[in-house]
């Protein structure tokens, strides 16, 4: 089935409808992850094992999604379609990652009539830990072991095992040192 041009299975569908209808207000620990976790795994492109999808997350149509074993994504998480989420990711509530920004060069016209860039994808590497309210300005790449501390508005890539916090975001230190 096509919609807007895009390719869905009737399954997809179902339980897309079915997820943002009730599955993400299903009360309990246990069991509503439990059934946002059956649905999910028709709706994303690829759903590991032990994923916990937190109440009321929303990831759009979900069909380009990927997220690897043992990897939540937090109580209200807002996160586009097409991210990639690595393997022991903690994702705490509120995370809010942008899609895409305006165009802003011109000054003859309004940057409302400019138009949006093309959305970017986001890359959430294997052992990532992001602390509650962060925001993630598009095309971000988090890098294995990295920690984001809460409320910090990430605007650029960090090295891999870093501890990152602030607004704008700044390298707070190391985990571990490069070899």
């Amino acid at each position: 089935m096509r919609i807007r041009g895009a390719e869905f299975s009737v399954i997809q569908l179902l339980c897309l409808a079915l997820y943002y209808g009730c599955g993400q207000f299903v009360p309990g620990r246990r069991f509503g992850r439990w059934v946002r976790y059956r649905l999910c795994r028709h709706i994303f492109r690829r759903c590991g094992k032990d994923v916990h999808i937190e109440r009321r997350a929303h990831f759009g149509s979900g069909r380009q999604l990927e997220i690897g074993d043992r990897s939540g994504l937090g109580i209200k998480c807002d996160i586009p379609s097409n991210t990639v989420i690595g393997n022991d990711v903690m994702i705490g509530p509120n995370l809010c990652i942008l899609p895409h920004n305006h165009h802003f060069e011109r000054t003859d016209i309004t940057m409302l009539e400019q138009g949006i860039e093309a959305p970017r994808v986001t890359r959430i590497e294997d052992d990532v830990w992001i602390g509650r309210n962060v925001i993630m300005t598009p095309g971000r790449t988090v890098r294995r072991g990295t920690i984001i501390g809460a409320g910090c508005v990430l605007t650029k890539d960090f090295e891999p095992y870093s501890i990152v916090g602030g607004n704008p975001s700044r390298l707070i230190r190391k985990r571990k040192e490069e070899v």
